[in-house]
């Protein structure tokens, strides 16, 4: 068995999230408690309680999953003694590279709690409320292709691109509100589902450039070192180690595509990868990793029983 840690990206958050982790172990109570004192607010507290649309604001949601997954990952760890340098290789989706990296040892927990929140708010700013807009390109004909000439349609009237190819039948464009609305009627015209994304910002584009300007001053500022195990970049699809290539995929990754189908499709090819652990808030990845690679298989760990059964059957 080859083992991959993937770490789940926006879309993940609850109000709930984290609660049974907190509640069984010591570990994760002291997890919360670190991203607590990074940020400066009461975090955990938002989690536990809400209210939710407090939660899902990008600010709060991004550095709140990946307290759920560094909770995971530090009690595999200290209470079952399954370390990160017991996978392979790591990946993220979006935000959820900031987890894999944290988790890896690249990363402080401290540093990536801040990164996140300065990261949610940095895209919030970078184009006003109203103005960008996501959707949800799905269906059996839905693939790469179908998104990019939909989005190239809606690029006829501005800035339309394919944000997120998540798996055969699940691609996110993302732009400019009315080139993203028409590339949603182009799409229902070459025979995809569409749906409109309940979004603060249109992630994953060239309009979020603002805030990739920002996240390189930041991660200029940040130690980073080498992970524990490979990370596999949104932006590349590919393995790295290299601290200074992390640092700048991390940057380009707030404007580029998250290319996480041709991820799982390298891990689970030439990385020989036949296990999948999502570690984190969720089992979307989970999902997706059937889809993409269905001979390996995809273990949600969301709570104190599932972490139990995933040790016991290493």
């Amino acid at each position: 068995m080859t083992l991959a840690f993937i770490f789940p990206g926006q879309g993940s958050q609850a109000v709930g999230i984290g609660a049974e982790l907190a509640d069984a172990f010591a570990t994760a109570r002291e997890v919360f408690q670190e991203v607590d004192d990074a940020l400066g607010q009461n975090l955990a507290r938002l989690m536990r309680e809400g209210p939710e649309d407090q939660l899902t604001l990008t600010e709060n949601a991004q550095p709140a999953l990946m307290a759920v997954s560094a909770a995971v990952a530090r009690v595999l760890e200290r209470d079952f003694g399954i370390g990160p340098d017991r996978a392979a290789f790591v990946a993220g989706h979006s935000l959820g590279e900031y987890s894999a990296l944290a988790a890896a040892g690249a990363l402080t927990l401290t540093d990536a709690a801040r990164l996140l929140k300065l990261r949610g708010q940095a895209m919030q700013r970078a184009v006003p409320v109203g103005e960008g807009a996501m959707a949800s390109l799905i269906g059996p004909k839905t693939d790469v292709a179908l998104a990019e000439a939909a989005a190239a349609e809606g690029a006829r009237l501005g800035v339309c691109v394919v944000a997120n190819d998540n798996n055969q039948g699940n691609v996110v464009i993302s732009g400019a509100k009315a080139a993203v609305d028409r590339a949603i009627e182009a799409a229902k015209e070459l025979g995809a589902r569409a749906i409109p994304l309940n979004v603060s910002a249109p992630f994953h584009c060239p309009l979020m450039q603002p805030a990739a300007d920002e996240m390189a001053a930041a991660l200029a500022e940040a130690t980073i070192l080498a992970p524990r195990a490979p990370v596999v970049a949104n932006v590349t699809a590919r393995p790295t180690n290299d601290p200074e290539v992390i640092r700048r995929l991390l940057v380009e990754q707030v404007t580029g595509r998250v290319r996480w189908r041709e991820s799982v499709l390298w891990l689970a090819g030439e990385g020989g990868v036949t296990r999948f652990a999502e570690a984190g808030a969720g089992k979307v990845l989970s999902g997706m990793i059937k889809r993409i690679a269905p001979e390996a298989e995809a273990t949600p760990l969301n709570t104190p029983a599932d972490l139990e059964a995933f040790a016991q059957s290493l």
